[in-house]
């Protein structure tokens, strides 16, 4: 059974790092703000800061990300920080935490760390004793392969129970995201359509208008494929294809992801399409002829009784048109042609648009007749836009319920298996990467992938 008691302590790994610095230190001061944040927040890293630097660091961060508009709450924030300055190799490090926890009893322990530290930290909290009644919480990527993700899993369990585990994806705390799931179960005139008899097939496009800027080094170590398809897209793809879960509880929803990960075709070469945008390699630590893609589409099938025979294309790039992410899924003609107009070249047939980033919306679109004699008809869109005011950011939200022990929007050790299992031949048995230019979707050999169900459908900004 979830151990659902609140974490009396938050001690975070990382405390002088960059993501700290651009996501934990906001989450926090909008936690305060909200009042749901009043505990010892501890900074652990390696640089010997004093904690006066580490408040500088976090005042910064605020500053940077939107201003500070409330001051009594900033302040408040401040006095909840702490600092400990170790080697994570070191066993005085966790000595120096257990102290600086003091009466805590049940702490949260977020890693917002490179992953080639992951282990070390784990076995050090286990070492020290400090595991017994804590959660950790780990950042992606959870390994870079299928061997290594069990290995990560392997290492967290030694020390972790399952349920104390609670692995950051950022994307599944969009607000977007939470409304797929939302809209496809809270509706009923959906689910009759909703499987391999009327969709005729689904497209997700993960689309940035930027480069990798200082991310080189990473993005040579990753890709585009472990980068963002793997664990964003394919948990798109869960939602979108799961079956209804028996329950509310997050362990229903947990269970049919997984049987969704795990009914995905494993992938073949020919099934997925690598890019590279020109320039990639007079970037900074970029190899001079480095394969690494920075564009990838595939083409996925689901072999499940729902979703027998309906393809999924996923797309994700760099340097792309627009920085925008979508789901088009595209619904089967009606079986008779009774209407000319609806079978030409340029008309669509009906279909079902999810917009989840810039903005939030979701579209249904269907042909309706124009005015005369005439059976001529245009498509039209029944468009909902679901803007919100006063949204959680994803790690805000993330933060506040791993720390509650609510691991809904977490991802479970077999789901994260089950979607290595899927891309694990094509990480290293694959076509060479086509060269695009910035500004474009993509190389030509991606269009070619789509040909035979009318191409992409391209996000505009």
């Amino acid at each position: 059974m979830m151990e659902t008691s609140q974490s009396d302590a938050l001690v975070v790994f990382g405390a002088t790092g960059d993501l700290a610095h651009k996501m934990i230190f906001p989450a926090l001061y909008a936690m305060v703000k909200r009042g749901v944040l009043n505990l010892p927040v501890i900074g652990v890293a390696f640089p010997k800061w004093s904690l006066v630097r580490l408040q500088r660091r976090a005042a910064d961060s605020i500053k940077r990300s939107g201003g500070i508009d409330d001051k009594r709450a900033f302040q408040r924030l401040l006095s909840l920080l702490q600092y400990v300055s170790g080697d994570y190799t070191d066993g005085h490090t966790f000595t120096a935490i257990k102290e600086a926890l003091g009466n805590a009893r049940r702490p949260a322990f977020y890693l917002a760390i490179p992953p080639a530290l992951f282990e070390t930290v784990i076995k050090g909290l286990g070492a020290a004793n400090l595991a017994e009644n804590a959660r950790v919480i780990v950042e992606k990527p959870f390994g870079r392969d299928l061997a290594s993700a069990r290995e990560l899993n392997r290492v967290a369990h030694a020390v972790f129970p399952e349920n104390s585990v609670f692995r950051i994806d950022h994307f599944l705390g969009k607000e977007a995201i939470m409304n797929i799931l939302y809209f496809r179960f809270a509706n009923s005139f959906l689910d009759p359509i909703w499987n391999r008899n009327y969709v005729a097939s689904v497209q997700i496009t993960l689309s940035e208008n930027f480069g990798v800027g200082t991310r080189g080094a990473f993005y040579e170590s990753a890709g585009c494929l472990r980068d963002v398809i793997q664990n964003h897209l394919f948990q798109i793809v869960a939602l979108l294809g799961m079956e209804p879960p028996a329950g509310r509880d997050f362990g229903d929803v947990h269970n049919e992801k997984a049987k969704i990960f795990k009914a995905m075709r494993p992938l073949k070469p020919d099934d997925i399409v690598r890019g590279q945008y020109a320039g990639y390699r007079n970037e900074p630590d970029v190899a001079k002829r480095s394969d690494v893609e920075t564009y990838c589409a595939l083409r996925l099938f689901i072999d499940s009784w729902r979703w027998n025979g309906v393809p999924w294309y996923l797309r994700a790039g760099k340097y792309l048109p627009v920085t925008a992410t979508e789901i088009m899924v595209k619904l089967k003609r009606p079986p008779q042609n009774l209407f000319a107009d609806a079978v030409q070249a340029n008309s669509r047939p009906n279909y079902v648009r999810f917009r989840l980033s810039p903005n939030s919306a979701i579209a249904v679109a269907a042909r309706v007749k124009l005015a005369g004699e005439e059976f001529i008809g245009e498509e039209r869109e029944l468009y909902l836009s679901d803007e919100q005011p006063g949204e959680e950011t994803p790690y805000e939200r993330l933060l506040g319920d791993a720390m509650k022990g609510d691991g809904a929007l977490f991802t479970r050790e077999d789901a994260v298996e089950a979607a290595w299992l899927v891309v694990n031949r094509v990480l290293k048995h694959h076509h060479r990467v086509h060269s695009y230019k910035r500004g474009t979707w993509g190389p030509k050999a991606a269009d070619q992938l789509i040909a035979a169900d009318g191409g992409w459908h391209n996000p505009t900004a």
